[in-house]
Protein backbone atom coordinates (compact mmCIF):
# COMPACT_ATOMS: atom_id res chain seq x y z
CA UNK A 1 0.00 0.00 0.00
CA UNK A 2 1.39 3.39 -1.02
CA UNK A 3 2.17 5.73 1.85
CA UNK A 4 0.15 8.93 2.17
CA UNK A 5 1.77 11.89 0.43
CA UNK A 6 3.12 14.24 3.12
CA UNK A 7 1.88 17.78 3.50
CA UNK A 8 4.95 18.85 5.49
CA UNK A 9 8.54 17.84 4.77
CA UNK A 10 11.15 18.62 7.43
CA UNK A 11 14.81 18.72 6.36
CA UNK A 12 17.41 18.32 9.11
CA UNK A 13 21.19 18.44 8.47
CA UNK A 14 23.18 16.25 10.85
CA UNK A 15 26.87 16.44 11.69
CA UNK A 16 28.12 14.57 14.77
CA UNK A 17 24.85 14.86 16.73
CA UNK A 18 24.60 11.37 18.24
CA UNK A 19 23.69 12.77 21.67
CA UNK A 20 20.64 14.66 20.39
CA UNK A 21 19.06 12.59 17.62
CA UNK A 22 16.83 10.24 19.64
CA UNK A 23 15.28 13.05 21.68
CA UNK A 24 15.02 15.29 18.62
CA UNK A 25 13.08 12.72 16.63
CA UNK A 26 10.81 11.80 19.53
CA UNK A 27 9.86 15.44 20.11
CA UNK A 28 9.49 16.09 16.39
CA UNK A 29 7.18 13.10 15.82
CA UNK A 30 5.07 13.95 18.88
CA UNK A 31 4.69 17.57 17.77
CA UNK A 32 3.75 16.82 14.17
CA UNK A 33 1.39 13.95 15.04
CA UNK A 34 -0.39 16.24 17.50
CA UNK A 35 -0.65 18.96 14.82
CA UNK A 36 -2.37 16.45 12.53
CA UNK A 37 -0.11 16.84 9.50
CA UNK A 38 0.84 14.12 7.08
CA UNK A 39 4.60 14.56 7.38
CA UNK A 40 8.02 13.22 6.55
CA UNK A 41 11.50 14.04 7.80
CA UNK A 42 14.68 13.88 5.75
CA UNK A 43 17.89 13.63 7.74
CA UNK A 44 21.08 14.41 5.82
CA UNK A 45 24.20 12.99 7.46
CA UNK A 46 26.87 15.52 6.50
CA UNK A 47 29.88 13.22 6.92
CA UNK A 48 29.44 12.50 10.64
CA UNK A 49 32.28 10.61 12.33
CA UNK A 50 30.33 9.49 15.40
CA UNK A 51 27.32 7.14 15.71
CA UNK A 52 24.87 9.53 14.08
CA UNK A 53 24.28 7.38 10.99
CA UNK A 54 23.66 4.22 13.03
CA UNK A 55 21.07 6.06 15.10
CA UNK A 56 19.42 7.47 11.99
CA UNK A 57 19.21 3.99 10.46
CA UNK A 58 17.39 2.73 13.55
CA UNK A 59 14.94 5.62 13.32
CA UNK A 60 14.33 4.78 9.66
CA UNK A 61 13.71 1.13 10.47
CA UNK A 62 11.16 2.12 13.09
CA UNK A 63 9.25 4.38 10.67
CA UNK A 64 10.42 3.71 7.08
CA UNK A 65 7.56 5.60 5.41
CA UNK A 66 8.16 8.90 7.17
CA UNK A 67 11.89 8.85 8.00
CA UNK A 68 14.15 9.17 4.99
CA UNK A 69 17.93 9.39 5.06
CA UNK A 70 20.70 10.83 2.91
CA UNK A 71 24.37 10.22 3.67
CA UNK A 72 27.26 12.21 2.21
CA UNK A 73 30.66 10.66 1.58
CA UNK A 74 32.26 13.50 3.58
CA UNK A 75 31.42 16.84 5.18
CA UNK A 76 30.18 19.46 2.69
CA UNK A 77 28.59 21.95 5.07
CA UNK A 78 25.16 22.67 6.49
CA UNK A 79 23.68 24.37 3.44
CA UNK A 80 24.69 21.61 1.03
CA UNK A 81 23.09 19.10 3.42
CA UNK A 82 19.87 21.11 3.32
CA UNK A 83 19.98 21.24 -0.49
CA UNK A 84 20.27 17.44 -0.60
CA UNK A 85 17.10 17.24 1.46
CA UNK A 86 15.34 19.86 -0.68
CA UNK A 87 15.93 17.76 -3.78
CA UNK A 88 14.03 14.86 -2.20
CA UNK A 89 11.10 16.51 -0.43
CA UNK A 90 7.54 15.50 -1.35
CA UNK A 91 5.52 17.92 0.78
CA UNK A 92 3.78 21.14 -0.21
CA UNK A 93 5.36 22.89 2.76
CA UNK A 94 9.06 22.45 3.55
CA UNK A 95 10.67 23.30 6.88
CA UNK A 96 14.26 23.20 8.05
CA UNK A 97 15.53 22.53 11.54
CA UNK A 98 18.89 22.09 13.22
CA UNK A 99 19.68 18.80 14.95
CA UNK A 100 21.25 20.34 18.07
CA UNK A 101 17.88 20.93 19.86
CA UNK A 102 18.62 24.62 20.29
CA UNK A 103 15.71 25.29 17.94
CA UNK A 104 12.70 23.53 19.55
CA UNK A 105 10.82 21.31 17.07
CA UNK A 106 7.65 22.32 18.95
CA UNK A 107 7.83 25.64 17.07
CA UNK A 108 7.20 24.06 13.66
CA UNK A 109 3.36 24.26 13.79
CA UNK A 110 3.66 28.01 14.46
CA UNK A 111 5.77 28.44 11.33
CA UNK A 112 3.37 26.39 9.21
CA UNK A 113 0.36 28.30 10.53
CA UNK A 114 2.00 31.60 9.62
CA UNK A 115 2.90 30.30 6.16
CA UNK A 116 -0.74 29.33 5.59
CA UNK A 117 -1.72 32.97 6.06
CA UNK A 118 -0.31 33.59 2.58
CA UNK A 119 3.42 34.06 3.08
CA UNK A 120 6.06 32.42 0.89
CA UNK A 121 8.79 32.19 3.55
CA UNK A 122 8.52 32.28 7.33
CA UNK A 123 11.74 32.67 9.29
CA UNK A 124 12.33 32.11 12.98
CA UNK A 125 13.74 34.93 15.06
CA UNK A 126 15.62 33.77 18.17
CA UNK A 127 14.22 36.42 20.46
CA UNK A 128 15.96 35.13 23.62
CA UNK A 129 19.09 33.63 22.13
CA UNK A 130 21.07 31.36 24.44
CA UNK A 131 24.52 31.99 23.02
CA UNK A 132 27.54 33.94 24.17
CA UNK A 133 28.25 37.44 22.88
CA UNK A 134 31.14 35.94 20.87
CA UNK A 135 28.47 34.24 18.75
CA UNK A 136 25.87 36.99 18.88
CA UNK A 137 28.14 39.82 17.71
CA UNK A 138 29.35 38.19 14.44
CA UNK A 139 25.79 36.99 13.78
CA UNK A 140 24.49 40.54 14.20
CA UNK A 141 27.02 41.80 11.64
CA UNK A 142 26.10 39.01 9.21
CA UNK A 143 22.38 39.76 9.63
CA UNK A 144 22.86 43.46 8.89
CA UNK A 145 25.00 42.78 5.83
CA UNK A 146 22.62 40.11 4.57
CA UNK A 147 19.62 42.43 4.94
CA UNK A 148 21.41 45.11 2.94
CA UNK A 149 22.65 42.73 0.24
CA UNK A 150 19.40 40.79 -0.24
CA UNK A 151 17.10 43.77 0.22
CA UNK A 152 14.88 42.02 2.79
CA UNK A 153 15.35 43.34 6.31
CA UNK A 154 15.24 40.45 8.81
CA UNK A 155 16.55 40.22 12.34
CA UNK A 156 17.87 36.65 12.18
CA UNK A 157 19.12 35.16 8.93
CA UNK A 158 21.13 32.59 10.87
CA UNK A 159 18.18 30.75 12.40
CA UNK A 160 17.65 27.42 10.64
CA UNK A 161 14.09 27.12 11.95
CA UNK A 162 12.28 28.24 8.78
CA UNK A 163 9.36 27.23 6.55
CA UNK A 164 9.04 27.56 2.77
CA UNK A 165 6.39 27.05 0.15
CA UNK A 166 7.20 24.28 -2.28
CA UNK A 167 7.54 26.58 -5.28
CA UNK A 168 10.26 28.56 -3.49
CA UNK A 169 12.14 25.33 -2.75
CA UNK A 170 11.79 24.24 -6.40
CA UNK A 171 13.24 27.57 -7.51
CA UNK A 172 16.22 27.10 -5.18
CA UNK A 173 16.73 23.56 -6.50
CA UNK A 174 17.02 24.99 -10.00
CA UNK A 175 20.08 26.99 -8.89
CA UNK A 176 23.20 24.89 -9.30
CA UNK A 177 25.66 27.20 -7.55
CA UNK A 178 28.53 25.47 -5.82
CA UNK A 179 27.85 27.43 -2.64
CA UNK A 180 24.88 29.42 -1.47
CA UNK A 181 23.28 30.82 1.67
CA UNK A 182 19.78 29.31 1.72
CA UNK A 183 17.82 31.93 3.74
CA UNK A 184 19.14 34.71 1.50
CA UNK A 185 18.57 32.70 -1.68
CA UNK A 186 14.98 31.93 -0.68
CA UNK A 187 14.23 35.60 -0.14
CA UNK A 188 15.30 36.41 -3.68
CA UNK A 189 12.48 34.16 -4.98
CA UNK A 190 9.82 34.94 -2.38
CA UNK A 191 7.26 37.71 -2.63
CA UNK A 192 6.08 37.79 1.00
CA UNK A 193 8.58 37.09 3.76
CA UNK A 194 7.94 37.36 7.48
CA UNK A 195 9.68 36.55 10.78
CA UNK A 196 8.12 35.26 13.98
CA UNK A 197 9.77 34.90 17.39
CA UNK A 198 10.78 31.34 18.28
CA UNK A 199 12.33 29.73 21.31
CA UNK A 200 16.01 29.01 21.68
CA UNK A 201 17.69 26.66 24.15
CA UNK A 202 21.20 25.92 25.33
CA UNK A 203 22.93 23.11 23.47
CA UNK A 204 22.37 19.92 25.46
CA UNK A 205 24.95 17.67 23.84
CA UNK A 206 27.82 17.86 21.38
CA UNK A 207 29.66 21.01 20.33
CA UNK A 208 28.84 23.90 18.03
CA UNK A 209 30.00 23.56 14.41
CA UNK A 210 30.14 27.33 13.76
CA UNK A 211 33.21 29.18 14.97
CA UNK A 212 34.29 32.74 14.29
CA UNK A 213 36.34 31.88 11.19
CA UNK A 214 33.52 29.86 9.68
CA UNK A 215 31.13 32.76 10.20
CA UNK A 216 33.60 35.10 8.48
CA UNK A 217 33.94 32.74 5.51
CA UNK A 218 30.17 32.50 5.33
CA UNK A 219 29.94 36.28 5.34
CA UNK A 220 32.41 36.67 2.45
CA UNK A 221 30.61 33.96 0.50
CA UNK A 222 27.31 35.68 1.15
CA UNK A 223 28.51 39.09 -0.03
CA UNK A 224 30.10 37.81 -3.22
CA UNK A 225 27.29 35.38 -4.00
CA UNK A 226 24.37 37.79 -3.97
CA UNK A 227 25.63 41.25 -4.83
CA UNK A 228 28.38 43.38 -6.38
CA UNK A 229 27.76 45.94 -3.63
CA UNK A 230 31.13 45.24 -1.89
CA UNK A 231 33.08 46.04 -5.05
CA UNK A 232 30.97 49.14 -5.62
CA UNK A 233 31.58 50.29 -2.05
CA UNK A 234 35.34 49.76 -2.40
CA UNK A 235 35.30 51.73 -5.66
CA UNK A 236 33.42 54.56 -3.98
CA UNK A 237 35.75 54.48 -0.98
CA UNK A 238 38.76 54.44 -3.30
CA UNK A 239 37.50 57.54 -5.10
CA UNK A 240 36.94 59.29 -1.78
CA UNK A 241 40.41 58.35 -0.51
CA UNK A 242 42.00 59.50 -3.79
CA UNK A 243 40.27 62.87 -3.46
CA UNK A 244 41.39 63.23 0.16
CA UNK A 245 44.92 62.23 -0.82
CA UNK A 246 44.98 64.80 -3.61
CA UNK A 247 43.73 67.51 -1.27
CA UNK A 248 46.28 66.54 1.37
CA UNK A 249 49.07 66.55 -1.22
CA UNK A 250 48.06 70.04 -2.34
CA UNK A 251 48.04 71.17 1.29
CA UNK A 252 51.58 69.84 1.85
CA UNK A 253 52.79 71.51 -1.36
CA UNK A 254 51.44 74.92 -0.27
CA UNK A 255 52.82 74.39 3.24
CA UNK A 256 56.27 73.65 1.78
CA UNK A 257 56.18 76.89 -0.19
CA UNK A 258 55.18 78.89 2.90
CA UNK A 259 57.10 77.17 5.71
CA UNK A 260 59.91 75.54 3.81
CA UNK A 261 61.28 71.96 3.95
CA UNK A 262 60.45 70.00 7.13
CA UNK A 263 60.47 66.38 8.31
CA UNK A 264 58.15 66.55 11.33
CA UNK A 265 55.21 65.08 9.40
CA UNK A 266 57.10 61.99 8.23
CA UNK A 267 55.28 59.55 10.51
CA UNK A 268 51.92 61.10 9.58
CA UNK A 269 52.69 60.41 5.94
CA UNK A 270 53.60 56.81 6.79
CA UNK A 271 50.31 56.37 8.64
CA UNK A 272 48.35 57.72 5.69
CA UNK A 273 50.32 55.48 3.34
CA UNK A 274 49.45 52.41 5.42
CA UNK A 275 45.76 53.36 5.21
CA UNK A 276 45.98 53.58 1.44
CA UNK A 277 47.82 50.27 1.20
CA UNK A 278 45.27 48.62 3.47
CA UNK A 279 42.40 49.81 1.29
CA UNK A 280 44.17 48.51 -1.80
CA UNK A 281 44.67 45.10 -0.21
CA UNK A 282 41.00 45.03 0.81
CA UNK A 283 39.97 45.82 -2.75
CA UNK A 284 42.25 43.11 -4.17
CA UNK A 285 40.89 40.63 -1.62
CA UNK A 286 37.29 41.32 -2.60
CA UNK A 287 38.13 40.97 -6.27
CA UNK A 288 39.84 37.69 -5.40
CA UNK A 289 36.65 36.46 -3.71
CA UNK A 290 34.66 37.13 -6.87
CA UNK A 291 37.29 35.53 -9.11
CA UNK A 292 37.51 32.51 -6.82
CA UNK A 293 33.75 32.09 -6.94
CA UNK A 294 33.79 32.27 -10.75
CA UNK A 295 36.59 29.67 -10.76
CA UNK A 296 34.53 27.27 -8.64
CA UNK A 297 31.51 27.69 -10.88
CA UNK A 298 33.47 27.21 -14.10
CA UNK A 299 34.87 23.86 -12.93
CA UNK A 300 31.29 22.54 -12.58
CA UNK A 301 32.21 19.95 -9.99
CA UNK A 302 29.37 18.26 -8.07
CA UNK A 303 28.23 20.25 -5.05
CA UNK A 304 28.23 17.06 -3.01
CA UNK A 305 28.36 13.29 -3.42
CA UNK A 306 25.68 11.10 -1.86
CA UNK A 307 27.12 7.88 -0.46
CA UNK A 308 23.82 6.15 0.28
CA UNK A 309 20.15 6.80 0.98
CA UNK A 310 17.30 5.17 2.87
CA UNK A 311 13.66 5.47 1.91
Amino acid sequence: MEAQKPYLSVVIPVFNEEENLVELHARLATTLDKAGYAWEVIYTDDGSRDRSWDILERLHQQDPDRVRLVRFNRNYGQHMAVFAGFERVRGEVVATLDADLQNPPEELPNLVAKLEEGYDVVGGWRQSRRDSWLRKLPSYVVNRITSRVVGVDLKDYGCMLRAYRRDVVDAMNACQETSSFIPALANTFARDVVEIPVGHAHRQGGTSKYGLMRLLRLNFDLMTGFSVLPIQMVSLLGSLVAFIGLAFGLFLFIRRLVVGPEVEGLFTLFAILFVFVGLQILGVGLIGEYVGRIYREVRQRPRYIVRETRG
